[in-house]
């Protein structure tokens, strides 16, 4: 028996990196596995690597009408959902990102997904889990506790994520809802976003990736970079019965860098 076992878990950006790799080692342990993506020819293609049950749905997380839309669909297919892994987010526009030159338009587009979006996941996911229980995990980031000069819009809605997350677990507890809430905080993460950062696409200043990579490399203890997969194991703890008594904390997967 899976660890996951008569379970239905919704992984939201599961078309690619961290939320392919979090909906395929539970389905392994014996979920049932939705996966939204806003690309649903993406969402498509990792239902199909993940096997048959799966449902694929195209989903625009910073959007309240298409999680309406999401969990009507869940319900009416599955009647109940167990699990939410709000994964979804972004890097933003290819313009500044510093805390002088980034523009209001920039802050709002990042975070409109980045926060807005898990505040939606967590609202739906609390409505549709408060009679039975369930768990919720938030894909924060390491940038939520380290300065990030340089991605300062993404690194003030991590945070935010982050502290969220831990009301979220705070009002269910006191509402005796059943339902716990964590994030996870990923390090430099091997990703198509990560390889964005090491080209230096996300701000517009060209790098070569393989020395960026080697450099970020040096800064982390364990001299290498995460898979999507270290993440995932992550994630499935807190969402397995296992984490029981864990709610409103977090877990850093960073390679030792938070630990300097």
């Amino acid at each position: 028996m899976g660890r996951l076992t008569g379970k239905t878990a919704l992984v939201t950006g599961a078309g690619s990196g961290i939320g392919l790799a979090t909906a395929i080692i539970m389905a392994a342990e014996g979920a049932v596995i939705i996966v939204t993506d806003i690309d649903g020819d993406a969402a498509r293609k990792s239902a199909r690597t993940i096997g048959s049950g799966t449902l694929a749905l195209e989903h625009d997380v910073s959007n309240d009408a298409d999680w309406q839309r999401v969990a009507e669909t869940v319900i009416a297919q599955h009647d109940r959902l167990d699990i939410v892994v709000n994964n979804a987010g972004t890097s933003g526009p290819r313009k500044p990102q510093d805390p002088e030159f980034s523009s209001l338009d920039t802050w709002d587009k990042i975070n409109r997904i980045n926060i807005d979006g898990v505040v939606l996941g967590c609202r739906h996911a609390i409505s549709m889990m408060k009679k039975h229980g369930g768990a919720i995990v938030n894909i924060s980031s390491l940038a939520a506790n380290m300065a990030t000069p340089d991605f300062a819009p993404y690194g003030a809605g991590k945070a935010a994520v982050r502290q969220f997350s831990k009301s979220v677990a705070l009002y269910c507890a006191r509402k005796r809802y059943n339902i716990r809430c964590n994030s996870v905080l990923p390090g430099f993460i091997e990703t198509p976003m990560g390889q964005e950062a090491l080209e230096g696409s996300i701000t517009g200043h060209k790098t070569d990736p393989e020395i960026m990579g080697e450099k970020i490399k040096k800064t982390i203890p364990l001299r290498a970079f995460g898979q999507p997969e270290d993440i995932a194991y992550a994630v499935l703890y807190l969402a397995s019965n296992e984490a029981r008594f864990v709610t409103g904390t977090d877990i850093i997967v960073d390679g030792g860098v938070s630990a300097k």
